[in-house]
């Protein structure tokens, strides 16, 4: 008589051999991360500060995509359908737990269609307006934006977007009236912002740095808990008198449901080494973001947590969106 435990023995053996096979025989052909924004964003400009370190790490081409639209859920639902065994991932960010309650279509579930790989890093998100803006604070702001309400602009990088619900949890707690105005990504956002079609952003602090040092751009207050490293004399939006509304921006790697596990460690692990070298450390203090490098099941909590978060924020504001 056969022994079934002999047979259940052999087979866990030939699924360790198979996973470690596609662990050694990845990569095999060019890795592609997609962004889901276009160039110049900070989803942007942390695939590419990755891309280029994790190529010489694994000794294969590691390019940037940018497939941007629909609040990022584009470049999300591309993909989710990939099956190329870890050749193609994507630089996710807190967006994605935004859009899986507010779009009703959406052709993939962020939390069972991807197996997280590490968060990069956290970027806090400021509030900014022109240089020539007469309002001095967060309550100047609030006080114009009352008075008439709907005059004043505030732009985002899409609907459903992180922006997009820091300015309706922003309107929720002060009872101000503001006009959102979507774009498709950071980089048109802040040209227009810069050119005064649109009064005012809660965009990530790192594409609106430079216009910040240079004077053309006016920080009003940051939406993190605590102030950023990178503007330590600008308050946090509860300093500034909201005391409720403290959100950040994390963005991370993610990989189709579809790949390896073996493939995930090991992209975990090269991931992580990067976020954690010196000179990328460095990379990241220059442009405002701090790193992260965190396990893959760490990274799920997260995202479970920030979903269920925003839940009750889309259901307070009664927003949907097709």
């Amino acid at each position: 008589m056969s022994n079934p435990y002999r047979k259940l023995s052999a087979g866990m053996v030939l699924c360790a051999a198979a996973a470690a096979a596609s662990a050694q025989s990845w990569p095999a052909k060019t890795v592609t991360i997609v962004v889901p924004f276009p160039a110049g964003g900070t989803t942007d400009v942390l695939a590419r500060a990755i891309s280029t370190k994790l190529s010489a790490a694994i000794g294969q081409a590691v390019i940037v995509d940018n497939k941007p639209g629909a609040g990022a859920t584009l470049g999300a639902a591309q993909v989710a359908k990939v099956n190329d065994g870890g050749h193609t991932l994507l630089m996710g960010a807190v967006h994605h737990t935004v859009a899986a309650n507010l779009y009703k279509n959406l052709s993939y579930s962020f939390e069972k269609d991807f197996q997280p790989i590490s968060t990069v890093a956290m970027v806090p998100n400021v509030l900014v307006v022109s240089a020539t803006a007469p309002h001095a604070s967060v309550k100047d702001l609030v006080a114009a934006a009352k008075a008439k309400p709907e005059a004043l602009s505030y732009g985002s990088n899409g609907n459903g977007t992180a922006q997009h619900m820091i300015g309706t949890q922003f309107q929720l707690e002060t009872g101000a009236r503001l006009l959102h105005v979507p774009y498709k990504g950071s980089a048109p956002l802040t040209t227009d912002l810069l050119g005064g079609q649109v009064n005012m952003s809660f965009d990530t602090v790192t594409p609106v740095l430079p216009f910040i040092k240079e004077g053309k751009l006016k920080p009003l207050a940051v939406t993190t808990a605590k102030r950023s490293a990178a503007l330590p004399n600008v308050p946090t939006l509860q300093e500034a008198g909201v005391p409720h509304l403290a959100i950040g921006t994390w963005f991370g790697l993610l990989a189709p449901a579809s790949t390896p596990k073996a493939v995930v460690t090991r992209l975990n692990q090269e991931v992580v080494k990067i976020i954690n070298s010196p000179e990328f450390r460095k990379q990241m203090a220059d442009i405002g973001a701090e790193p992260v490098g965190n396990k893959p099941e760490e990274m799920a909590k997260q995202i479970r947590d920030e979903t269920a978060k925003f839940a009750e924020l889309v259901k307070t504001a009664k927003i949907t969106l097709e």
